[in-house]
């Protein structure tokens, strides 16, 4: 089977191929993302566009032995940390948590006992945490959450200090964007935006905006444009490398979950 015909989204199969999933094997993907400000230089669709271009990236590379079953993009998270900008679109916590536990016990009706939750947006990481946990109560289910950017990036790509604190809007985002969706940058107005970060780090022993004892920011927090990280610097053959480097860690997730016997992993 070609890649341009595998079928790995969930509402192309029909009701009746449900029947005989083996729950060992199949593995569910609940993709989330967002649609918020990115800065002068990006569009409001950049964690959903990264996420549409990553899971092409995925499905390109994926071996034919792995079944998966990619559920509908979550395109709306939570950003209320964005909502001084326009175009940013929100939901509350709760509403994420219920909407996405009551998804993935759709998927458990189904007859699969295996979910990833990838995740484009670091705004949704603690809606991720409560979910896989109540899906693992709830239905007993092998629910793993993750996010693109946990897979790292290719040695010596990016700096150091983008690395740290170039989480919204910088090199890595822009890079994926030109390579993903190059029409909808203006590196005309892409810049450097410096995080507060790294002030902070120089002035305070323990508190941080990010990190382990940081306080709750909004973006407006680590930079007046509510982006932060070296824009200025990306480009298209970055981000193909990116995109590429955290596909195949992605597939290598894939496979350890599938290796992982229910019987044994859950109690």
């Amino acid at each position: 089977m070609t890649v341009a015909n595998r079928r790995v989204w969930w509402g192309d199969y029909r009701t009746t191929e449900y029947a005989g999933i083996d729950p060992e094997a199949t593995i569910a993907v609940l993709p989330v993302a967002a649609i918020e400000q990115h800065g002068p230089h990006l569009p409001v669709s950049t964690d959903t566009s990264i996420m549409n271009g990553m899971l092409e990236t995925v499905i390109a590379r994926l071996p034919g032995d792995l079944d998966i079953r990619i559920l509908p993009v979550q395109a709306v998270g939570k950003s209320n940390e964005h909502l001084h900008a326009p175009g940013t679109l929100t939901l509350p916590a709760t509403t994420l948590v219920d909407a996405w536990t009551e998804l993935g016990l759709s998927v458990a009706r189904a007859g699969v006992r295996k979910l990833i939750v990838v995740n484009s947006h670091g705004g949704n990481e603690e809606i991720m945490g409560i979910v896989t946990r109540e899906l693992r109560v709830a239905a007993k289910m092998l629910a793993v959450k993750t996010s693109w950017q946990r897979f790292g990036r290719p040695a010596g790509m990016y700096t150091e200090l983008e690395d740290r604190h170039g989480i919204h809007g910088g090199d890595v985002e822009t890079s994926l964007m030109l390579h993903f969706r190059p029409d909808l940058v203006d590196m005309a107005k892409a810049d450097n935006f410096v995080s507060k970060v790294a002030r902070a780090e120089t002035e305070f022993a323990l508190l941080r905006h990010t990190g382990t004892h940081a306080f709750a920011w909004i973006a407006g927090d680590l930079n007046p444009n509510g982006v932060v990280g070296d824009a200025s610097i990306a480009t298209a053959e970055k981000g193909r490398l990116t995109a590429e480097h955290q596909a195949d860690r992605f597939i290598s997730l894939l496979r350890d979950v599938r290796k992982a016997k229910l019987a044994e992993w859950l109690a």
